[in-house]
């Protein structure tokens, strides 16, 4: 498959990509102002700079996209089908720096917390979860654990449940 612009144009389309204050951070930073936790922001003195950091509570998040992160099961975490070999190398080297820094993280005593974008599309669901993770004593959790189904998918008319 061709691409529809140019390699210039499609050069400048991805630089301009945000990595920070992205809009699912946004939700998040609002939702949890608004809940009372207080936070730092992008530290750089943690591996990965995580998104945001409770030291209080000895936990950094990181807020994922699905797509750039891959997250695994969800319908976001595609492979382009133009320069697809780019592509997976570029992903799966995403992926695999996610783990090494976690870990990294884990092993300096701090607990992480990777919340998934399409997981904010449920943004009541994420009130009744996130806060319990907050105050628990997990120390790596992804939430949603399972992405949620996309509204697009129909029922397979199998209605056993």
């Amino acid at each position: 498959m061709t691409d529809i612009v140019d390699q210039a144009t499609r050069s400048r389309m991805m630089s301009s990509i945000k990595g920070k204050n992205t809009k699912p951070e946004m939700a998040v930073r609002r939702w949890l102002h608004a809940q009372g936790y207080r936070y730092r922001l992008h530290r750089k003195d943690l591996p990965g700079k995580p998104d945001l950091v409770l030291p209080k509570y000895n936990l950094v998040i990181f807020v994922h996209g699905c797509f750039w992160h891959q997250h695994p099961g969800c319908h976001y975490a595609y492979t382009p089908a133009s320069n697809s070999e780019k592509w997976k190398a570029k992903l799966e080297g995403n992926r695999q720096r996610d783990q090494v820094q976690q870990q990294q993280l884990l092993d300096m005593g701090w607990r992480v917390l990777v919340i998934w974008e399409c997981g904010l599309k449920h943004l009541s669901q994420m009130i009744e979860e996130i806060a319990p993770i907050i105050n628990s004593d997990t120390k790596l959790l992804e939430w949603p654990a399972t992405p949620p189904r996309p509204s697009w998918q129909f029922n397979t008319g199998d209605n056993s449940s």
